[in-house]
């Protein structure tokens, strides 16, 4: 049995599914709900839906869209984006989620994992972390759709986002985004060796052996990847598309069960 998750991750723009590069220049490349269609028939493990724009936008997640890709997938679905207080909390995981990204209140509020953690359960909260690399080599956490520095650590904020009660960390590589030139396995390894909750890593993934790097050198709990699994050829023509069980299982190997 296949025990490492593999994570198409969908950037939204509102309800328009868009695409980035370093998260800068949203493309529209379709409408989410074919996607999801096509996610539908590959055997997706999970599918993590990001609305980028609604912190610096100042809104709420479409909770009524949300709701509506939430039943047409026949796979998990997290979702993030704007994410705020308690309320939000209650209303993405009406919407049909399982679990909820927060990233920006992380950092801003932190006590809200603690809140929601106890109110929803660890399970339903994933504390998403953006990341920066500087000219030092250092990483810094930027916020607010990697708009806004914070000078927090990732390694420091991973660890109090454990102890304030996240169910897992999402960690993305702001200098990766879109680029398909691999994950930054040293930043990966950094936080999964930080921390014992599971880790999901997206930034950079290519090619299916970027996958595996980042959960055999870097530690990662699940891969989350969106140009690899949206784009095809050097052209970046839009076509969906997912690792078959067969090659994932190859790449993996076949990974035993605890039971």
């Amino acid at each position: 049995m296949l025990k490492t998750r593999v994570l198409p991750c969908l950037l939204l723009e509102g309800i328009r599914l868009v695409k980035t590069v370093q998260f800068k220049n949203p493309t529209y490349i379709g409408d989410p709900m074919n996607a999801v269609k096509i996610f539908n028939t590959k055997e997706v493990h999970e599918l993590v839906l990001l609305d980028i724009l609604a912190t610096k936008q100042k809104r709420n997640p479409e909770f009524n869209f949300i709701a509506q890709i939430s039943e047409e997938c026949t796979m998990p679905v997290t979702a993030g984006g704007g994410i705020k207080s308690l309320e939000d909390i209650k209303e993405m995981l009406r919407a049909g989620v399982e679990k909820v990204v927060i990233n920006t209140q992380a950092v801003q509020n932190p006590e809200l994992i603690q809140e929601a953690s106890q109110t929803f359960g660890s399970q339903a909260i994933v504390v998403s972390i953006d990341v920066k690399q500087q000219r030092d080599g250092s990483y810094e956490i930027f916020t607010n759709g990697g708009n806004q520095s914070t000078r927090l650590n990732p390694i420091d904020h991973a660890r109090h986002m454990e102890k304030m009660g996240a169910g897992e960390i999402f960690l993305n590589s702001i200098d990766r985004d879109g680029t398909m030139s691999g994950y930054d396995i040293t930043l990966i390894k950094r936080v999964t060796q930080a921390v014992n909750i599971p880790v999901i890593v997206c930034g950079g993934a290519g090619k299916l052996e970027d996958l595996k790097a980042a959960v055999v050198e870097g530690g990662a709990s699940a891969v989350a990847a969106g140009s690899f699994f949206v784009f095809h050829g050097r052209r970046r023509a839009v076509l969906i598309n997912f690792p078959t069980p067969e090659e994932l299982e190859k790449l993996f190997g076949r990974e035993k069960s605890d039971e």
